[in-house]
Order: structure tokens, then C-alpha cells, then sequence
């Protein structure tokens, strides 16, 4: 069986999160022996700021997709203590782990073993500078966000990272939305200036606050406060935005159900009705 359209990406952004989460209950759908984790205790386990393990280590986490279904995945971990343990043991330097291990076959698990073993040699995970955020298509600029937006998540407030979550659900589906959205449609510059612009810099300002001061009230509210304030109204315009985007596919398709219903008639129900007989 050829395996050419097998693709192994690493894991960007909440759908892809919640596909990595979620591929087991598929797998093993049928095994009676396999007892499912909780998915909430999955989710914290795979997230920094509520796993400690993330306090002296790095994952990075991959899917494998066939034809766009995803068909595997695998946690590629690169933990500094290991890393300082003794060679003899089964450490040291270039010591990787992986985890999380699930395929549907052979050539998916070649090919994801082969990802993490990558993710050993070329660890770091390159964060892209909020300066640079806003260069390039606004695809691009999006997915820059989004990661860049993750990445900020361990400094951030509980109440913003539940923001940031909502957030990247957003993100994943302007970014989706931009891949067929034309150039010139009207959308595109108030998103380089929310996503690349104000969002980024709303956050960078609450980051320059002392965190021991973050809870003080100043001028009417905290620093806390203000941030959760902001990121729900930027919520509120990506979701604006992306109903915007939408509308026009939305106008396409009533459209040509219209004009179907011209050309066509109103469906089989039309049809069946009519009391005239096809000529002999």
C-alpha cells in the first residue's frame, strides 16, 4: 500500500491540540481493554504552567495525517535533567524520550518515531519575536500570533489563559477562513492590526507590569483586570471578523441554491407533483 500522502506536522493551534488529544477514542474504540483517561487530565498534563514537568523540560508534539484524516501521533520530550544525569546510565547529553505513542499501522509509526527523533537533534522550538508577528501574509501572520500567543500563557492571569484558549479557536479558524479569503477583501487590514498589532502589544504591556503589582488597582482597575477586559473584546472582533469572512461564502451559496431552484425547479417534490406526462 503506498504511503506517499502520509504528512507529519507538529501540533500548532487548538484544533490540532484537540485532534492530538482526542485520536485514541478512536483507536482503541473497540478494545475492551483499553481504559480512557480523563481528557481534562490529558489536557493539563500536555500543558505548561499546569504540568510541572514543564519546568525543566520541552515537548513538542506531532500528528500524523493520510489524506487529511490524522492517522497517529507522538511526544517528542527533551528534559534538562536527564539531559545532566550520567551517560552510564542511560543520559546525558542528546538524550531524547518520546510518549504518547498511537498509529494506525507500520508506516505511521516509522514515520512519527523519525519526527521525534528529529525533534531530539533540533530541540528548540523557534518563537517567533512579537515584532515580527505582523510581516508576511496574513496566514502567516495569524499562525505567527497564535504561537507566539501560547507561548505567553505561563505569565498570564487564570482568567486570561481561559481567553487565550477561546482565543486560539478563534485564530484556528481565521487562519483556516484566509486560506481561501481573496487578498483584497475588506477584513484584512483591521486583522493585521488586531491580531498583529493590538493583541500583541495589550499583552506585551501587562508583562511589563511587576507581577507583584499586577492585582493593585490603578486608575479604576487592576492589571488583571484590564487585560481580561481587552482579550475578550479582541475575542469578540476575531469572531466578528471571522462571521464577516464567512458571509460571503454564505451569499455564494444562496446564490446558487437560487438559482438551482430557477433552472431546476424546487427539487423532487416539484417534480412528482406535476400532472403533465413526458411526450411518447
Amino acid at each position: 500500500m503506498a504511503h506517499t500522502d502520509l504528512v507529519i506536522t507538529p501540533v500548532s493551534g487548538k484544533a490540532d491540540k484537540k485532534a492530538f488529544i482526542d485520536l485514541p477514542w478512536r483507536l482503541y474504540a473497540k478494545d475492551p481493554n483499553w481504559v480512557p483517561p480523563l481528557k481534562a487530565e490529558v489536557k493539563e498534563l500536555l500543558t505548561p504552567g499546569k504540568n510541572p514537568f514543564f519546568g525543566h523540560a520541552k515537548a513538542q508534539y506531532f500528528l500524523a495525517r493520510r489524506s487529511g484524516r490524522v492517522v497517529g501521533r507522538v511526544s517528542a520530550h527533551i528534559d534538562e535533567l536527564a539531559l545532566g544525569q550520567p551517560v552510564e546510565q542511560g543520559m546525558g547529553p542528546g538524550t531524547g524520550n518520546f510518549g504518547l505513542f498511537e498509529a494506525e499501522d507500520a508506516a505511521v509509526g516509522d514515520a512519527l518515531i523519525a519526527a521525534a527523533g528529529i525533534f531530539s537533534v533540533f530541540p528548540r522550538i523557534s518563537i517567533p519575536q512579537a515584532g515580527d508577528l505582523n510581516k508576511g501574509t496574513p496566514r502567516q501572520m495569524v499562525a505567527r500570533t497564535e504561537l507566539w500567543l501560547e507561548s505567553q500563557r505561563p505569565a498570564l492571569p487564570a482568567p486570561a489563559v481561559a481567553l487565550v484558549d477561546d482565543l486560539g479557536v478563534k485564530l484556528d479558524l481565521l487562519g483556516q477562513q484566509l486560506e481561501t479569503a481573496p487578498a483584497s477583501h475588506d477584513s484584512i487590514r483591521d486583522i493585521r492590526e488586531l491580531v498583529g498589532e493590538t493583541l500583541p502589544e495589550m499583552v506585551q504591556s501587562y508583562t511589563r507590569v511587576p507581577a507583584a503589582m499586577r492585582k493593585e488597582e490603578h486608575a479604576g482597575a487592576t492589571a488583571d483586570e484590564r487585560l481580561v477586559e481587552g482579550l475578550a473584546k479582541i475575542s469578540g472582533e476575531i469572531d466578528s471578523i471571522n462571521r464577516k469572512i464567512a458571509d460571503g461564502a454564505l451569499d455564494d451559496l444562496a446564490v446558487q441554491h437560487r438559482y438551482l431552484g430557477y433552472r431546476y425547479g424546487d427539487g423532487p417534490a416539484a417534480t412528482e407533483g406535476s400532472s403533465e406526462k413526458a411526450p411518447r
